[in-house]
């Protein structure tokens, strides 16, 4: 019996690591803030004032937009969302459930930038829309929603400080409830139990997609569906079986990252899909497209929704930013800081924003500080060379490199491994349709 039910801890590990590593987040934001954005309650956007740099210990992190991020609980009722003009400027509100799907967004691409309002519907409520607001239907009474302002150089933080300051959250009831807030695990569990403890409670707080409750059904033998917790004194079997399920769930997810079952091309990750595992909610901004929706068994999916919140939480779907990584050069050997290499484009990605290389270690995902702040490049970096060929090559190493064209297009690596990512912002179908193909990194002489 031990034997089945760490197999079956195992997959529930997969099946629910993306809600508990999100809600662990959302709490520790409400609790702590993340890098340059100070904690913040619930219902209130907490606002960063510069671009995150290696202070901000989150997750593959972008170093390209300034961040405002709210953690909404609607179990208070409704809200409205009030945004400003931002006369053509780049920005993205993306909202994740608890689950991680991303169900809706407002912004450049989806919305547009004049000014709005945006009526937030807690699950199973019928409330309606009016004073000229859009509707969005939450899945789960908390979500997240992460905004992303484009910034042009530090002269430039006024203005998006102004529009941050203009974007508002407010109760949109006669007499609004208070907020529930995330509920707790019970106390008393070891803290190699805490996974399941906490997988119970939210599971039950906030109800997967309908389609995802036989399956979850499942876990009923590891107690992951009882009302009180059989963690705090546990029978030492099931005990047993949970932390051996629990090691191997988390080798096969780690595992999955390393291997990923995206497209590859010249050593990246084309890893444009991975958030295309939602197939239930899409509201205002978010396509409801068969091309946008997983085709895979429910296991392959929730292995896939796994890694991508471990290696890219809060991260977008590919029509909107479409991301790939690589762990590898051309010659198929682990990139490391002791070496030296460069990434040459010609041409440079096609976007209808704009695009950067950022850089992180492994296996946290973190920026890492280095002699010249930088911590990405792309097209918005001032003074990156091209070449008279219109080529851009980007140096990847740890010390600076002599030569003057290499030392504008630096990209400083960490020590040791590093794994870097590529963001297209409202990428343009060549990066779909393979018609625009990207280079290797290669080692430099």
């Amino acid at each position: 019996m031990a034997d089945d039910r760490a197999a079956l801890a195992a997959e529930a590990f997969i099946y629910g690591f993306a809600l508990v590593f999100d809600l662990q987040e959302v709490d520790r934001f409400t609790q702590q803030g993340i890098g340059q954005v100070p904690a913040t309650p619930f219902n209130e956007f907490g606002h960063a004032g510069e671009l995150a740099g290696p202070e901000t210990t989150f997750v593959s992190i972008n170093n390209d937009t300034v961040y405002s991020i709210a953690q909404v609980d609607l179990s208070g009722g409704p809200i409205r969302l009030d945004v400003p003009a931002s006369n053509g400027r780049y920005y993205v509100l993306q909202f994740v459930d608890a689950w991680t799907n991303n169900f809706a967004y407002v912004g450049h691409r989806a919305t547009g930038t004049d000014a709005g309002a945006l009526l937030f519907v807690p699950p199973g409520s019928d409330v309606e829309a009016s004073d000229g607001a859009r509707a969005i239907h939450f899945p789960t009474n908390v979500a997240t929603i992460v905004g992303r302002w484009a910034v042009d150089g530090d002269a430039d933080l006024p203005a998006v400080a102004a529009l941050q300051a203009a974007m508002t959250l407010s109760p949109a009831g006669a007499a609004p409830g208070a907020v529930a807030g995330l509920p707790q695990p019970a106390t008393g569990v070891a803290d190699d139990l805490l996974f399941f403890e906490q997988l119970r409670v939210w599971t039950q707080a906030y109800p997967p997609a309908p389609r995802d409750l036989e399956y979850q059904a499942r876990f009923e033998p590891l107690g992951l569906l009882a009302e009180e917790s059989p963690f705090v004194d546990p029978d030492p079997a099931l005990a047993a079986a949970l932390r051996d399920g629990l090691r191997a769930g988390k080798e096969q997810l780690e595992q999955s990252l390393r291997n990923s079952p995206a497209p590859k091309q010249h050593g990246w990750d084309l890893t444009y899909h991975i958030f295309d595992y939602n197939l239930d909610h899409f509201e205002v901004g978010a396509l409801d497209a068969p091309q946008w929706k997983m085709a895979a068994p429910d296991a392959v999916r929730y292995l896939v929704r796994a890694g991508a919140a471990r290696g890219g939480l809060w991260g977008n779907h590919g029509y909107e930013a479409a991301y790939a990584m690589v762990y590898a050069d051309a010659d198929g050997d682990a990139l490391d800081g002791n070496a030296r290499y460069e990434l040459r484009f010609d041409p440079t990605p096609p976007v209808g924003a704009f695009w950067s290389v950022t850089m992180y270690d492994t296996p946290d995902f973190f920026l890492v500080a280095n002699p010249i702040d930088r911590y990405s490049i792309g097209d918005r970096t001032p003074g990156i060379r091209a070449s008279d060929d219109g080529s851009l090559t980007i140096v990847m190493q740890r010390e600076a490199p002599d030569d003057e064209i290499a030392r504008a297009n630096w990209l400083p690596t960490p020590d040791g491994a590093f794994r870097p990512i590529l963001r297209m912002y409202e990428p343009a179908d060549a990066v779909f349709d393979g018609s625009y193909a990207l280079p290797p990194i290669t080692k430099r002489g």
